[in-house]
């Protein structure tokens, strides 16, 4: 399949360049957009999602524009390395969507560094619109991190807990699992830890109140869920 630059010919490459950039964002918002129907995570995520493959397509057309017809395969390469070498940031570690907004400085000033000062300002307009607007809209409200909580029950030793709490998780949690048993109180004790998920918010209280008569008024904590890490 030939590229876009080969088969517009009649085009100024600056206009492909732009029409590159458009159809990568939308087969980024298709793309994420069908991604948040099963993956959980924060709303600046998705948005970086959507709008992180428009600015590496940015770079990568306006580097191949800059370079000359007559540039050898091995030159062209190598340039574009380094370019999407500078579109990174080493600090402490930040949001996904403050990462977001400075790989598209560092990237749309790269562009203007190549004399493409039109193109890094459509470039930083569009991000910018775009950043406000995919904000202020809830399509990705209800995929946060964090709906997973992290159930600990402790239980008399003499507790069949197999069955014992099944018709009160049934009724608050949207799902849950048991991930580990352990015991507690020099062995007196049982400490269940379940994977859960809330189905109504709010019900946390409701849901630990009943629970205390099952075991008995002991010890019950709920936490955010960390995988791998169970002794939160």
């Amino acid at each position: 399949m030939e590229s876009l630059f080969n088969l517009l010919t009649s085009l100024d490459k600056t206009m492909i360049s732009l029409i590159i950039i458009g159809i990568t964002l939308g087969i980024s918002l298709v793309y994420t957009l069908i991604a948040s129907t099963k993956f959980r995570a924060s709303k600046g995520f998705f948005i970086t999602s959507i709008l992180m493959p428009m600015i590496v397509a940015s770079v990568i057309s306006m580097v191949s524009i800059f370079l000359d017809d007559t540039t050898t395969g091995a030159v062209r390469i190598a340039t574009i390395a380094v370019a999407l070498g500078l579109i990174r940031f080493r600090s402490t570690p930040g949001r996904a969507d403050e990462l977001l907004l400075l790989f598209g400085g560092v990237a749309f000033g790269l562009i203007a560094g190549l004399g493409y000062v039109v193109i890094a300002l459509i470039l930083a307009l569009a991000l910018a619109v775009l950043y406000v607007v995919l904000s202020s809209f809830n399509i990705f409200k209800f995929k946060r991190i964090g709906e997973d909580k992290l159930l600990k029950i402790t239980i008399p030793e003499d507790l069949d807990y197999n069955e014992a709490f099944d018709a009160i998780l049934k009724t608050y949690l949207k799902s849950y699992e048991l991930v580990e048993i352990k015991t507690t109180g020099m062995g007196s004790l049982f400490r269940l830890s379940y994977k859960v998920e809330l189905l109504v918010k709010d019900s946390e209280k409701a849901l630990i109140d009943e629970l205390r008569i099952k075991n008995s008024n002991l010890e019950i904590s709920l936490l955010p869920y960390v995988e791998g890490n169970k002794a939160l």
